[in-house]
């Protein structure tokens, strides 16, 4: 049975079908009642683009990715579009990824607002001074950040972890077993999370009256090689850290290869404390987890940003939505005194 036939035979409009069972409040309950019971004694199961003509919603959502960015590669970006996925499912939504060309993401922002062609989006990565949150509200396209601009002072709707206390914690639990030369291995610093990251790095010092040296701070992409070449530099130095704080678990591999290849051992000789995003293919499990971690599922993250994105659509009035998730630290083998 398709959605004709159900209007058909309930004497309705598609239009009404469609709402009711999209759950629209303008709908009242004892309509949107007796089409969810015919739906369900028919089998009746919409289809999405059917819908959409109804409802003049494309059902949707768009998620744009720059070429020159590597955050299409990273893993995280996969668990958080796993989980934004399972969202869209649930409410009969599709999602679009676009890869944008160097400098052309406006350009395409424009384009889809024009279009109508998406009913949202989700913006990844936003980076210090981010411009896409002031045309995204000029466009009147219904968005969600997965993160934040702290630059930006108007309201808009976001879901992020919290960068800074999730890195001040951790600084604090080296600092207290001893370690004063801390390395911090971080993402790019023109990204708001990874600067936050070492705003929480900087005041943990700083509280404790400990140096800040730029010799110690490393910035780049999250990959093992990266925070391989990083600890290999670090450990170079004449004074060399006793410990390192590392932004991803995937660049944790890189440090641990490196601290391997100087002949010292993790969590004895030099300490280890990770972000750990709960990826499927690396797992930091167990009674005694391989690494020290601050945690914060990000599959779980995309979830909620699209569930968020989603009831944003369908209540366009709704004042913006905000979610500030913890990152608990958790005690693993990576870390131990520093080592007299």
């Amino acid at each position: 049975m398709n959605l004709k036939q159900l209007s058909d035979q309930l004497g309705l409009s598609q239009t009404t079908v469609s709402r009711a069972l999209n759950n629209y409040p303008e709908v009242n309950e004892d309509t949107r009642e007796r089409v969810k019971l015919a739906a369900r004694k028919f089998n009746y199961r919409p289809n999405a683009r059917a819908s959409g003509l109804a409802t003049g919603r494309t059902k949707t959502i768009g998620h744009i990715i720059p070429m020159n960015s590597t955050e299409v590669f990273n893993p995280i970006f996969g668990e958080f579009i796993a989980g934004a996925s399972q969202a869209y499912s649930k409410r009969g939504y599709e999602l679009s990824l676009t890869m944008a060309k160097e400098d052309s993401e406006e350009v395409i922002y424009r384009e889809i607002a024009s279009k109508g062609s998406v009913d949202g989006v989700i913006v990844h990565a936003p980076r210090v001074k981010d411009p896409r949150i002031t045309l995204l509200q000029q466009l009147r396209l219904p968005f969600v950040i997965h993160g934040r601009d702290f630059s930006n002072q108007s309201e808009y709707s976001w879901i992020d972890m919290n960068n800074r206390r999730a890195f001040y914690r951790a600084t604090k639990l080296l600092i207290d077993l001893g370690h004063e030369n801390i390395c911090l291995v971080n993402g790019r610093e023109s990204l708001n999370f990874a600067w936050r990251r070492r705003q929480g790095y900087i005041d943990a010092l700083g509280d404790e009256q400990i140096n800040v040296s730029a010799e110690l701070m490393y910035s780049g992409d999250l990959t093992e090689a990266n925070g391989y070449d990083a600890a290999c530099t670090a450990l170079a130095q004449q004074v060399r850290p006793t410990a390192f704080l590392v932004a991803s678990y995937v660049g944790a591999l890189g440090v641990r290869r490196a601290i391997h290849q100087a002949g010292l051992e993790m969590g004895s000789d030099i300490s280890v404390i990770i972000h750990d995003d709960e990826l499927s293919y690396f797992q930091n499990d167990g009674d005694i987890p391989q690494f020290t971690a601050t945690r914060s599922s990000v599959r779980d993250a995309g979830e909620r940003a699209a569930m968020m994105l989603l009831d944003i659509i369908d209540q366009p009035d709704k004042a913006p939505l905000t979610e500030l998730l913890d990152a608990p630290l958790t005690i693993g083998a990576s870390t131990g005194p520093v080592k007299k």
